[in-house]
């Protein structure tokens, strides 16, 4: 029951995140013969001629390449994004809210304890994470051919389970804020500024990236030969831990 009930309080976002994600993945495949067609009409800026010239350098330089294509326009951009989003989208809300306008009455009845009502919704919310980075890597994956193009499926589970943990820390601080605050809407947008911020950061300070988490989340250093970041997805997942571990005290101390 209460794996049904998680179920049924989030399956709108994730069946809204599901197709989001599946179409996005599918344009950026389906379009890549376009980018190829207009590359050669395309005149690159000239060195020395500023940070935006090199970055612009840059994106031609890999739009040239299928594989560094989709890892740019896909596991770099759009789908760290929408996935960044989805994981606060999933974790806003349980039972404080709940309680706070009134419902959850026959949640908190029954007999288990709130640990386990927090784990069980905690553990529907990854699972739906999870499917959410998986599936539109297949679909890049899967339809490659029709672009007569190929990217490797390992490849792609591995940018895919860079995505789900990385993305998942998100879910958490969702998570841990909705045991602080009694509305939605505070823990949703608190946990959105905190990762707009983190992304400015980058921008700013580029030498802080190495301690970010998007670098993470979209497999960079799998990407450039450096192997999978087990480092940093030890630490995301960590982070991930410590945060629910967090959640989980935070709602056994409220009183309802």
């Amino acid at each position: 029951m209460l794996w049904q009930k998680s179920w049924l309080e989030t399956r709108w976002r994730f069946a809204i995140g599901l197709a989001l994600l599946a179409i996005g993945a599918a344009a950026v495949v389906l379009v890549y013969p376009k980018v190829k067609e207009v590359m050669p009409l395309v005149v690159a800026p000239r060195d020395g001629d500023g940070e935006l010239a090199r970055k612009i350098r840059e994106a031609m330089a890999l739009a040239r390449d299928y594989h560094a294509y989709v890892w740019s326009q896909w596991f770099a951009k759009q789908a760290s994004h929408c996935a960044t989003l989805f994981a606060v989208l999933l974790g806003t809300g349980g039972l404080v809210s709940q309680a706070a306008r009134g419902g959850g009455l026959f949640t908190l009845s029954l007999p288990v304890s709130r640990e386990r009502l927090l784990a069980t919704r905690a553990a529907t919310g990854l699972a739906e994470l999870a499917v959410l980075a998986v599936v539109p890597a297949l679909v890049v994956a899967a339809l490659s051919p029709a672009v007569d193009e190929h990217y490797a499926l390992g490849d792609a589970l591995v940018h895919a389970g860079c995505l789900f943990v990385a993305a998942s820390v998100f879910f958490s601080l969702a998570s841990l804020l909705s045991t602080v605050f009694s509305d939605v809407w505070r823990p949703l947008g608190l946990a959105l500024f905190a990762a707009i911020a983190l992304g400015l950061s980058e921008q700013v300070f580029p030498d802080l990236s190495r301690f970010s988490v998007f670098p993470v989340m979209s497999g960079e250093d799998y990407f450039r030969g450096g192997g999978v970041p087990w480092l940093g997805l030890a630490a995301a997942a960590a982070a991930s831990l410590a945060m629910l571990y967090g959640a989980s005290r935070n709602l056994a101390r409220q009183d309802f």
